[in-house]
């Protein structure tokens, strides 16, 4: 059996310094990185957990340099595995808080197999899936999510590819608690890694994140304040969607497309408005394809979370069950037994 990691508080109260790793952090000057890592540092002392239950997992990219940054445990492996390895250290180890950090590319092209089944068996982990829609560190390449017709290095003549929706793809593959948020809006960051880390089970947040050096400015009608209020739509579980510069402006459905409502024209009120539930699958769907029509506010925050059993929980148990019928193994045994074969 693994061995039981002390989760409790710890001694001395921590701060931000002390998940601030000695190494120099080298991303671009501007990149949208510093204040993903900037937040979660600020967040994780809320925990009050030891740091040594945490540990942070990347595949190859700019996002992946992470647990370089975080002075907590950290494995930085290969292209697109991320998820495998760290679905392979929480099953060794339960006890343990496991987060990856992975980017567009990284964790829905080469990588997008180990992501969707992860998500699909419900293990514990948290996914901080930084999206720029490009290839930053590969110098500009165009993504998985990358839009119809943007020119990159790699598509010259415009991308043809029809891009993933991250949040659909997570929803899809079944992760238990699923959201969305921005580099530029660190409240709202904050509260989604505090939603994360207080889920139990498959927790992805897609992060909009500015490449300033490729593909700078992909975001910035949604993440800017004089257009915020006007192309963006705050997800409150048990609340009306509601947005705005002065709040004028709702979503109401029409069978099951969303549609704007004028709140002060007299044909609509809050009482028409959708109201978000955080537990319809349906509704979460529906919220993550408004992407589709650009006439929509962009859904920020938690599209769903419920609660499953988790596949670590499931192993655990079942593993036991195994042990009060048959008792402890022999692993010696096995490899001593007559049960051989010859290949010839």
């Amino acid at each position: 059996m693994p061995e039981t990691i002390d989760s409790a508080a710890p001694a001395v109260k921590y701060t931000i310094r002390d998940f601030q790793s000695d190494q120099d952090v080298r991303w671009c000057p501007g990149c949208g990185d510093y204040s993903i890592l900037a937040q979660i540092q600020r967040v994780f002392p809320e925990f009050n957990r030891r740091k040594e239950v945490y540990v942070g997992v990347s595949g190859i990219g700019c996002s992946s340099r992470f647990p370089y940054y975080m002075d907590i445990y950290g494995i930085h492996g290969i292209h697109g595995r991320a998820p495998a390895i760290a679905s392979g250290v929480k099953l060794a180890n339960p006890d343990l808080d496991v987060w990856v950090a992975t980017g567009d590319g990284d964790g829905l092209s080469i990588g997008g197999n180990h992501m969707i089944h992860m998500l699909r068996r419900n293990i514990n982990i948290k996914v901080l899936l930084f999206n720029n829609q490009i290839y930053g560190l590969t110098k500009g390449q165009y993504s998985p999510t990358s839009l119809l017709g943007q020119i990159t290095k790699s598509t010259p003549l415009g991308v043809i590819d029809y891009p993933f929706v991250p949040v659909s793809l997570a929803l899809g593959a079944g992760a238990t608690l699923v959201a969305r948020t921005m580099d530029r809006d660190p409240k709202h960051l904050q509260e989604m890694i505090r939603r994360a880390e207080n889920h139990h089970g498959s927790a992805f947040i897609e992060i909009y994140q500015n490449c300033n050096v490729f593909n700078d400015g992909a975001f910035f009608k949604f993440t800017e304040k004089d257009t915020r209020d006007d192309n963006v739509v705050y997800l409150e579980h048990g609340k009306p969607l509601v947005f705005g510069k002065q709040k004028e402006k709702g979503i109401r459905l029409n069978g099951f497309t969303p549609e704007i409502v004028e709140l002060n024209s007299g044909n609509a009120s809050v009482n028409d408005l959708l109201v978000h539930n955080e537990e319809d699958s349906t509704l979460a769907f529906i919220l993550a394809n408004m992407i589709h029509d650009p006439r929509l506010p962009r859904p920020m925050g938690v599209f769903i979370s419920v609660i499953r059993p988790s596949y670590e929980d499931q192993l655990t148990q079942q593993i036991a069950r195994a042990r009060s019928k048959k008792g402890e193994g022999n692993l010696q045994k096995l490899l001593d037994g007559d049960e051989t074969w010859i290949i010839q």
